[in-house]
């Protein structure tokens, strides 16, 4: 090594786009470690970058102040202990440099590896904390391989894990492909950290909206209630206290360009945006949409409602293998019991469906 040792950790951190500060951190404990190595000592070790150095660094070691020199390793005579500090005193404790002139041959192997494991570990705390911040976001992510039913996609700095259970029906995953996903969690691990993403959480719908939404950013509309079967179809209840903006126009924007850039973004996912009532009742008709309600009779505790539909409507409020009663159920958070009128004049035998959770 040589005076330009610091012009190489610049060059380095540029390459590997990593703050020089800490590469000079870690190149700082390779050295001390390859020199504890070398002298066979657990000595406090000091390393500072020197320009004016042959070899571009020196090394200190911690030695005490003694009359009579017993352990040249830990000790230095006050005698000479005064010719580098003229107030040194018996017992005082200093860095006294001691930078073996053959050590860049013999411990060159040992700051290499600690050097290449310090980089390591700057790359990994830089990935956990740049991601770790980002969970609950929407990033874009390039889909790079499948690995056991996992997609692998790249994000930055990062790569990031799609598991099987958060991918959606209607995705290809192609090689190239580009998307959008939801950092769910950083979970480290002992050699990179894990970023686990998903397509199909609800959030990843929610972010969607407000990001398409201006209303929804800037806090006029709200997203009060949503519901996903990630895919295949969604509701989402929306409300706003302006009595002049309307939350489903402002959510479906003009000729429907907003929730189609949604929609376009989630494999053409079915999207009912739904105006929010405080009244269970009323919140329950929006929610059963398109399907027309005759009737809604609310439990005492609020926790389950009764729904009586035209005959013709029972179907459609139910929805092909009960989908849309089971999303409606989810978007109100109520048991919902689907009955005809003819089933309510019968006495209520042979009701639909049981109450949906």
């Amino acid at each position: 090594m040589n005076g330009s040792v610091l012009d190489l950790l610049h060059q380095m951190a540029r390459e590997k786009d990593l703050p020089v500060e800490r590469l000079i951190e870690q190149f700082q404990k390779a050295l001390a470690a390859g020199y504890k190595k070398h002298m066979a000592t657990e000595q406090e070790v000091t390393v500072e970058l020197d320009a004016s150095s042959p070899r571009g660094f020196c090394i200190y070691v911690e030695k005490v102040a003694v009359q009579k020199v017993a352990d040249p390793r830990r000790e230095i005579s006050l005698e000479e202990a005064r010719e580098i500090d003229p107030e040194a005193e018996l017992n005082d404790h200093m860095d006294v440099e001691e930078t073996p002139e053959d050590f860049g041959r013999i411990a060159a192997q040992t700051v290499k590896q600690v050097m290449v494991q310090g980089v390591r570990e700057v790359e990994r705390e830089l990935i956990y904390n740049e991601y770790i911040d980002r969970v609950g976001e929407i990033l874009p992510a390039v889909v790079q391989r499948q690995e056991k039913g996992n997609v692998i996609v790249s994000m930055g700095k990062g790569e990031a894990i799609l598991p099987r259970s958060e991918q959606m029906r209607g995705d290809g995953y192609r090689f190239g492909d580009r998307l959008e996903v939801l950092v769910l969690r950083v979970d480290e691990t002992p050699r990179n950290p894990q970023i686990i993403v998903s397509r199909t959480h609800p959030n990843l719908l929610r972010r969607l909206f407000e990001r398409e939404v201006p209303e929804i950013h800037d806090g006029v509309v709200e997203i009060v209630a949503l519901a996903r079967e990630a895919g295949v179809r969604s509701k989402v209840a929306v409300a706003t206290r302006d009595p002049n903006v309307d939350p489903v126009g402002a959510c479906v924007g003009h000729r429907g360009s907003r929730v189609q850039a949604v929609t376009q973004e989630l494999a053409d996912e079915k999207i009912d945006i739904i105006r929010y009532h405080e009244d269970p009742r009323l919140h329950i008709v929006e929610a059963l949409s398109p399907a027309k309600i005759a009737k809604v009779l609310v439990s005492a505790d609020k926790t389950a409602a009764v729904v009586v539909v035209p005959d013709d409507q029972q179907s459609l409020a139910i929805g092909r293998a009960g989908q849309n009663v089971r999303l409606a159920a989810r978007l109100t958070g109520l048991k919902l019991d689907i009955r005809s009128e003819t089933q309510m004049a019968e006495g209520g035998e042979g009701a639909a469906k049981p109450p949906v959770t």
